[in-house]
């Protein structure tokens, strides 16, 4: 990092004005030891405490207007990275449970570079995000859902201030086990998406709070070299293996997220292994205590996860085809059946396109419609389905599809466009039986690699019966931005 001709200054001026006073001044009597012991600390102090805002001031400044030239792209242990980021979230396509086996750490975060110029191996960052939406929808308090992550219709919102610290290891190297570690701490309102029962489960499940506090990852990473092309287990509390997206906010295209996303499983606590047979192939085996379960409550459910991913034409296309969660499917919290298959495709330099489909089910649901009692348990705090006439329990299927299609202008600048069809046959994820599409277009905008502005245009529709503005329209209109400071 250059050396700040600012702070150079303030130095220089600083140590002139405690000299001054003594030079021109030969009444005065020297201070004592004591006495200059402790200006000699407090300048010391003062120095140090402007020195670090100083430096943390020249980090962003040269993030936003470097002077200095890129260096030489790292070491990486197979094919080249598809893509750019920024200004994408991640230069990898997204793999779930592990870090990219023989992919470098390039990351630099501001706080780190300020602190140790990023070259230490545990590091502390984060981000703060928040947005707004203006939408046709207006009946208050989750009008716009099932939308998300915008579950609050025409409001400014504090979505998710997020603060980190990690370890990654070093998959590059092949000579020695190396070991990571995340916790990951969360803030806001996008708290109801990421809350896993059993984990301070509370403010949402038992009190609605709009804005609460999860600790949506702690995980520890061993990386074994000597297992195939490498082995990284992951174990602790983790996001749910495949997507296209994920809870974070730099980890998406959109400010908002798909539907398809929104009634997905997120977190899962358990360990996954991620096997690189090659460079082509990788799979993946977990055993986790269900979909958004802590294991230590009565809702634990065995389940095992499954995954390969094969990548081809040099890294350009890849197909991630998962089991996410396999168990005996019967009703629980959360306890969804699902199926992935996402591809991955980038058309040329500019251009590249994702796609997803899934089916997911659960077995013997109660059932909220029709001519019997409610059989729903409560304390399981898990929906329903509207089974057919007279059925007590029934099962309750969903299938999906979305696809992204995105345009890189330049490091800076990108465009996102996004449709997407959901059945939820028996209504059992989102409340309605009913069909939905929806269409988005979303801009992104960079300033450096630090500050991420995301407006978007975003159009819906439930095609059996009124799903948003809590049951009262089919279609529902949202202009909404958001803007992610990093630190």
């Amino acid at each position: 990092m250059r050396n700040s001709y600012f702070g150079s200054f303030i130095s220089i001026v600083f140590t002139v004005g405690l000299a001054t006073p003594l030079a021109l001044s030969q009444d005065v009597s020297a201070p004592s030891a004591t006495q200059a012991a402790s200006l000699a600390s407090a300048s010391s102090e003062l120095e140090a405490s402007r020195s670090f805002f100083l430096r943390l001031a020249d980090t962003y400044k040269e993030d936003w207007t470097p002077t200095q030239a890129a260096g030489a792209d790292p070491v990486r242990r197979g094919f080249p990275a598809p893509l750019d980021s920024p200004p994408f979230p991640s230069s990898d396509y997204s793999v779930g449970g592990t870090p990219v086996i023989g992919a470098p750490d390039t990351q630099s975060y501001m706080l780190m570079q300020a602190i140790n110029q990023n070259r230490g191996r545990i590091k502390v960052y984060g981000w703060l995000n928040g947005g707004f939406n203006v939408s046709t929808s207006n009946k208050g308090d989750g009008a716009n859902s099932p939308a998300a992550y915008y579950y609050n219709p025409n409001r400014i919102i504090p979505d998710q201030e997020v603060l980190y610290i990690e370890r990654l290891p070093n998959s590059v190297q092949t000579e020695h086990v190396d070991w990571g570690f995340r916790f990951a701490q969360l803030w806001g309102q996008d708290y109801r998406y990421t809350t896993s029962k059993g984990i301070f489960s509370q403010q949402l499940l038992a009190r609605d709070h709009e804005y609460g506090y999860d600790p949506v990852m702690f995980y520890f990473d061993l990386y074994i070299p000597h297992v195939a092309k490498g082995m990284n287990i992951r174990m602790g509390r983790y996001i749910s293996l495949p997507d296209i997206e994920a809870q974070l906010a730099p980890n998406n295209y959109t400010y908002s997220h798909s539907l398809l996303y929104t009634i997905d499983p997120y977190t899962q606590t358990g360990i996954v292994a991620s096997i690189k047979l090659s460079d082509h192939w990788l799979v993946q085996g977990g055993f986790s205590g269900g979909n958004d379960v802590a294991p230590w409550t009565k809702d634990v459910k065995p389940t095992a996860t499954v995954c390969v991913d094969y990548t081809w034409h040099k890294g350009d296309n890849a197909l991630y085809t998962c089991v996410n969660s396999l168990n005996d499917g019967k009703y629980a919290y959360n306890n969804v059946q699902s199926y992935y298959e996402t591809f991955y495709h980038k058309i040329n330099a500019s251009w590249h396109t994702d796609t997803e489909t899934w089916y997911m089910y659960e077995r013997d649901v109660p059932n909220i419609g029709g001519n019997v009692v409610n059989p729903i348990k409560p304390e399981i705090g898990a929906n329903g389905a509207f089974c057919s006439y007279g059925e007590k329990t029934c099962f309750a299927p969903e299938v999906a599809v979305v696809n992204y299609v995105e345009k890189e202008f330049n490091h800076k600048n990108y465009l996102s466009i996004r449709n997407e069809f959901v059945d939820d046959i028996k209504g059992q994820r989102t409340g309605y039986a009913t069909k939905y599409s929806e269409h988005l277009i979303s801009y992104g905008r960079w300033i450096g690699s630090t500050i991420l502005f995301r407006p978007e245009i975003r159009l819906e529709h439930s095609y059996d019966l009124p799903a948003y503005d809590l049951g009262t329209k089919k279609t529902q209109f949202i202009v909404a931005g958001d803007l992610t400071y990093h630190f």
